[in-house]
């Protein structure tokens, strides 16, 4: 039997590619970016049927990309987030959209109450003061912020935000969001319909929202303002959801604490406004990048693939 024609799109670790599969069950082209499709043959494009895709802003799958497959029937992405991908004109050409989800949702939010430790606590401060013999010269470090017990409040309760919550619970803390309806939360956990007011009354706000148009600069001046100088903000998002110019100057003005930031808008490239502040945890978009998530990620990938063409079915679907 003709094997299906398969695009394996991205810039993938060995852990989340495996190759050789992919090469049993598909024919399968390998590239690392969406632009490369343009250099391959008419005979191949009019073949390919199916796209595993890897990427983040800029590198778009969109409406060019899907022009040259008229045959494409599924877009399996890696990672929950799906905003690299033009989800409206893919459903328009009546092409399947699925991401990965739940598998992920324990390692991004480690890091995000990992990233609110780290600021409140002030650990690179800690590191430089061991390492450059400031305790042995200065004494001990000043005192920073306390982390049990406070009040925080999480922007969007989806899949990540509710177990950011959980951990949060752990710590004693007062958990507020916002979602677009009041969900299902643990008795105590507050929703607050308006963003704002949830800013104005929390201590540490987490961004767990999802990317695109609808939430660009959802965080806005005015709600980093709202934050205050005492407050901090973590973002395990996307680099789109926060004005981050605002931030910038919130942070350096002082009316803003701290951030602990593991995605930005024009990744890799960060502002470089970034590197000069103490009062900033800055990780390079690695939520998800534990080996077992990773590979957990790749499975229901190519479970996504497989299963479609075997039954016509996906396994996770975006609606």
């Amino acid at each position: 039997m003709e094997k299906n024609v398969v695009l394996v799109i991205g810039n993938y670790a060995p852990s989340e590619c495996d190759k050789s599969r992919f090469e049993e069950e598909f024919l399968a082209f390998f590239l690392k970016t969406p632009s490369e499709i343009e250099r391959l043959a008419p005979s191949i494009l009019s073949k390919v049927k199916g796209v595993a895709f890897k990427a983040h802003s800029p590198q778009r799958f969109a409406e060019k990309q899907i022009n040259l497959l008229p045959n494409l029937k599924i877009i399996a992405n890696f990672g929950v987030g799906f905003d690299a991908i033009d989800v409206a004109k893919a459903k328009e050409h009546g092409i399947i959209v699925t991401n990965t989800p739940d598998v992920l949702n324990d390692d991004v939010a480690d890091l995000a109450v990992g990233l609110m430790i780290g600021v409140s606590r002030e650990f690179l401060k800690g590191c430089d003061w061991v390492e450059s013999a400031k305790w042995r010269k200065l004494g001990e470090m000043p005192v920073n912020t306390k982390v049990s017990g406070s009040k925080c409040g999480i922007l969007g309760l989806g899949r990540i935000g509710l177990e950011v919550g959980h951990r949060l619970a752990a710590f004693k803390c007062d958990i507020h969001y916002f979602s677009r309806e009041k969900k299902e939360a643990p008795i105590g956990w507050v929703f607050q319909p308006d963003p704002l007011e949830l800013a104005k009354n929390v201590d540490n706000l987490f961004v767990c929202l999802v990317g695109g148009k609808e939430t660009e600069n959802f965080v806005s001046k005015t709600m980093i303002d709202a934050v205050g100088p005492e407050g901090i903000i973590i973002n395990i998002s996307r680099g789109s959801t926060i004005d981050e110019g605002a931030l910038i100057e919130a942070l350096q003005s002082g009316r803003l604490k701290g951030a602990g930031l593991d995605v930005f808008q024009e990744e890799p490239n960060v502002d470089e406004r970034f590197l000069k502040m103490n009062n900033v945890l800055l990780q390079p978009h690695q939520g998800s990048a534990t080996v077992s998530t990773r590979r957990a990620m790749a499975n229901l990938q190519f479970s996504n693939l497989g299963n479609f063409f075997s039954t016509g079915s996906c396994l996770t679907p975006i609606d």
